[in-house]
C-alpha cells in the first residue's frame, strides 16, 4: 500500500466513532449491512453515521451496493488487507518482536483435520435460528462435529415452532436448550474450531475474540419469531428458515477440511452463504 493510501486510512480510523463503524461492518464481512443496523446497534444518529461512511468510502476501507431500495456497506477486504501489510510490513519492517503474536504456531487447525470439530451457532435469542443449525449440524455431521448454540440475550424457553419443525424433520429435540453466549467464555469451555452468526443482530454485538482464532462466518437470516400472520403463515416461515440453514450445513460438511487451509477455508464458507442465499431468493 502506498505513504499516501495509508495515511489517509489511519487518519479515516482515528475517530473512535468511525473506528466502531469499520468494525461492525467486518463483522459482516463478505457481506454489506445497512446504514440503520449500524446506527441502531452503535447508537449513532443517522446523519452522523452518513459522515462517518462517507469517510470510510473515500478512504476506500468500505464499498457501497445497492439492493432495490437498500443500501449496503461493505469492507473493501484487499484495501483492508492492505493496510494491515503495511502496517506489518513497512512500518514494522517485518520485525519477528512485533509479528510473533501472528505467526505463532497455533493448535491443529481445521485444514489439518477432518474430524473432531467444534462448532457454535451464536444469534440472539436461541429459541430457533442457531437451534435449529445445532440440532442440524448434530444430525448431518456424520459424528464428525460437536454442534452447540447459543444467545447473546437468550429466551428462557425454546420456540414452539422451531420444536415442532425439528421434530417433524425427525430431529431429537429432548437435549436442546436456550444458553447465554457467556457459557462458551469460561476458562474450561470447550475451544471452537468455528463461530457461526446467524442473525444480523448477532454480528453486530461487541464480543471479545475468540480463543484459539476459530474459523467464523456470519449466515444471517431474518427471525422467523417476527413473523406474522396466522398460525400456518407463521409454521411456513419457520418451516424457510430451517430450510434455508440445511442448505448450508449440508454444503458446510460436504467441505474437503482435510484438504484446506484456513484461507481456502474461510473462502468456501462464505462461498456457502453467497451460493444458499441465492437459492433462498428463488
Amino acid at each position: 500500500m502506498e505513504h499516501i493510501l495509508a495515511s489517509q486510512a489511519f487518519a479515516t480510523l482515528g475517530h473512535p466513532d468511525r473506528l466502531a463503524v469499520f468494525r461492525l461492518i467486518l463483522r459482516f464481512a463478505p457481506r454489506g449491512v445497512r446504514p440503520t443496523e449500524i446506527a441502531a446497534a452503535l447508537g449513532l444518529k443517522q446523519n452522523t453515521l452518513s459522515h462517518h461512511l462517507a469517510d470510510l468510502t473515500a478512504a476506500g476501507l468500505v464499498r457501497v451496493e445497492r439492493a432495490g431500495r437498500s443500501l449496503f456497506y461493505a469492507a473493501d477486504l484487499d484495501r483492508t488487507e492492505g493496510l494491515i501489510g503495511y502496517l506489518a510490513l513497512d512500518l514494522g519492517r517485518g520485525r519477528p518482536d512485533l509479528l510473533s503474536p501472528l505467526l505463532t504456531p497455533q493448535r491443529k487447525g481445521p485444514a489439518m483435520r477432518d474430524a473432531g470439530f467444534n462448532v457454535l451457532f451464536i444469534c440472539s435469542g436461541n429459541s430457533a435460528r442457531s437451534i435449529f443449525a445445532e440440532a442440524l449440524l448434530r444430525d448431518i455431521g456424520r459424528g464428525r462435529f460437536t454442534a452447540h448454540s447459543a444467545g447473546t440475550r437468550p429466551n428462557t424457553l425454546l420456540n414452539p415452532f422451531a420444536l415442532e419443525v425439528l421434530t417433524r424433520n425427525g430431529h431429537d429435540v429432548a437435549g436442546l436448550r436456550s444458553k447465554h453466549i457467556s457459557e462458551f467464555q469460561q476458562p474450561l469451555s470447550p475451544e471452537m474450531d468455528f463461530v457461526f452468526t446467524v442473525c444480523d443482530t448477532a454480528a453486530a454485538e461487541e464480543c471479545p475474540p475468540w480463543p484459539g482464532q476459530p474459523i467464523t462466518g456470519h449466515w444471517g437470516l431474518p427471525d422467523p419469531v417476527k413473523a406474522e400472520g396466522n398460525e400456518a403463515e407463521k409454521a411456513l416461515v419457520f418451516a424457510q428458515t430451517y430450510a434455508a440453514l440445511r442448505r448450508r450445513i449440508a454444503a458446510f460438511v460436504e467441505l474437503p477440511f482435510a484438504t484446506l487451509n484456513r484461507l481456502s477455508l474461510q473462502a468456501h464458507i462464505d462461498r456457502i452463504d453467497a451460493e444458499a442465499s441465492l437459492q433462498d431468493k428463488g
